[in-house]
């Protein structure tokens, strides 16, 4: 690290002591060390900030320290499995509100990053963003074709800053679990280093370009649904720009009713787009909120903004699937198994009031008609076992379950009587078909066959090898046992004793034998004048007395 680097460093570490005093987390400063590393520091907490909540403080902490944090919170506020329910919801009002970055740095960022003066790439170039967040702004442009554009430009120094921001964590996070009990049980440092990597791919306009341009072909199946279409000469890692669409947010419930759109039907194709992402497609958008989802003139959705996706893997579709329908069939080993699919079940969990926990979750649901149960309700009851269990489940089946909270929530507004079950329970049963179907089994084992083909062929000449082994004598059995130690032990004591018996049962043969014989021979118990006998109890004495010292010492008499 140059010193350049470590005195930015440094000055960052000051400045998150002092937010961390100012909003009443100053004790953290302290455990941490934090302190430490600055010469001189001295802050005191804001006025009245111990009459707020600590979720609130937190989020008044976070927007202190910038675009990083705030960044960080709104990703963390994805992960209830991980968050209590009381921060989670403060992280979720977290502002990203920044101001806009002058037009003759975006300009210069354009042009760097593109290669070629603005005036020769757009025909007309909007000076004033249309919308400004931590991360960058865009502004409206036209190509020389007369494309109309909109430009994504990244916030100058962003990526250094945060890379700082990360790097300062990471380290803070190692010195948590470290000292702090609570930061080790949470795995303190793993959640950070997603949630790092998570914000990391969002510095990568060019993921997200990669991300837009494989929705657009996924909405040539859907014909309700429109994606603008990536410029990719117009592209780099801090540029990204698409085409500009315009339309009326969902949340705007007036202009969609002048607009003489039937908020019913927005309700219907906005709840089928998710799950067809979701559930179909295993390819989702990630974050669709109102502002990321427009409704246009004819009808139809348009999605934006392609930072945030989840994708899952067919595992975790069936894991998904097995935990609805098991909630519908009231399972409660159903649910537990699908909860087990899910995440890891740590080895401390008490599986008894893990049980009771599901076991109640069920019984919230019991004979409760499918399409009144909110499906947002019954995944915050999931994550909320998860929760209280340490149950970590993955970060894409988290993103997943925050989308369809969004996404429920959004509905509501749009139509309060809409139920979103009336559009999931045809998803979830083409799922469950295609799991069960002959030609997804038989195409399962085909994927797997050339394992199976593998372990065959190997199966020769592991059975020559094993046979070798054998006839040599040199065949090795390891078995481990869960409590070994105490197997140990015992055998240990027992061993000891038996020992003990027979040498004293030897010794006392070899004394009453010598005795008996000089008893009945009238002869005397000497040898060269040496008595033998007194000899003897001599030497046993000593063997006994050593016997009994050396199993005392062991411990495992």
């Amino acid at each position: 690290m140059s010193a350049g680097q470590r005195i930015r460093q440094l000055r960052r570490y000051r400045t998150i002591a002092a937010a961390l005093a100012r909003n009443g987390f100053g004790y953290v400063s302290d455990e941490l060390g934090i302190v430490d590393k600055l010469a001189i520091f001295r802050v005191t907490e804001r006025r009245d900030i111990r009459a707020k909540g600590v979720g609130e403080r937190l989020r008044l902490m976070l927007e202190e320290l910038g675009p990083t944090f705030v960044k960080l919170g709104q990703l963390a506020s994805t992960r209830p499995d991980l968050i209590p329910p009381s921060i989670l919801k403060e992280l979720e009002h977290l502002q990203d509100q920044v101001p806009a970055f002058s037009f003759d740095e975006a300009s210069r960022i354009v042009e760097r990053e593109l290669g070629a003066p603005l005036d020769e790439m757009f025909a007309r170039f909007e000076e004033t963003p249309l919308a400004a967040a931590s991360i960058g702004q865009v502004h409206r442009a036209t190509l020389r074709d007369g494309t109309e554009v909109a430009v994504k430009v990244q916030r100058p120094g962003i990526s250094a800053q945060m890379e700082t921001d990360l790097e300062i964590l990471a380290d803070l996070t190692r010195l948590a679990e470290h000292r702090l009990e609570w930061a080790r049980q949470y795995r303190l440092r793993d959640m950070v280093e997603e949630l790092a990597k998570a914000l990391r791919a969002e510095l990568d306009y060019g993921a997200e370009a990669r991300n837009g341009e494989r929705f657009a072909r996924l909405s040539e199946k859907w014909p309700h649904v429109d994606v603008p279409d990536i410029h990719w000469d117009y592209c780099s890692r801090r540029v990204l720009t698409m085409d500009y669409i315009e339309g009326i947010k969902l949340s705007d419930r007036a202009l969609l009713d002048a607009a003489g759109l039937p908020r019913r039907l927005l309700a219907e194709r906005y709840a089928a787009t998710i799950f067809e992402q979701a559930l179909v497609e295993g390819f989702f958008h990630g974050d669709p909120h109102p502002g990321n989802v427009l409704a246009l003139p004819d009808g139809r959705l348009a999605l934006l903004d392609f930072g945030m996706v989840g994708r899952l893997t067919p595992s975790a579709k069936r894991n998904f699937a097995g935990f609805v329908i098991a909630l519908r069939n009231q399972s409660t080993k159903g649910v537990l198994r699908a909860i087990g699919n899910m995440g890891a079940i740590p080895e401390t969990a008490d599986e008894e009031r893990l049980y009771a926990d599901i076991d109640e979750m069920r019984e919230k649901y019991y004979k409760v008609p499918f399409d009144q149960i909110s499906m947002g309700e019954a995944v915050q009851d999931l994550f909320a076992v998860a929760f209280r269990h340490q149950i970590r489940i993955p970060a894409e089946l988290t993103l997943l379950g925050k989308s369809l909270l969004t996404m429920e929530g959004v509905v509501s507004a749009l139509d309060p009587g809409f139920s979103v079950f009336d559009v999931a329970e045809p998803f979830g049963k083409k799922l469950l078909r295609e799991q069960l179907s002959p030609s997804r089994i038989a195409m399962a084992w085909l994927e797997e066959a050339p394992e199976f083909a593998d372990l065959i062929r190997d199966v020769p000449a592991g059975l020559k090898q094993w046979s070798s082994l054998v006839q040599k004598g040199r065949l090795r059995a390891e078995v481990e046992l869960g409590n070994a130690d105490s197997l140990t032990r015992k055998l240990s004591r027992i061993g000891n004793r038996l020992s003990f018996s027979i040498v004293l049962l030897a010794l006392s043969i070899i004394m009453a034998g010598l005795i008996i014989g000089a008893a009945l021979g009238h002869a005397e118990t000497s040898i060269w004048r040496f008595p033998i006998i007194e000899t003897g109890f001599v030497i046993a004495a000593l063997m006994f007395g050593w016997l009994i010292f050396a199993i005392i010492r062991s411990g495992k008499f």
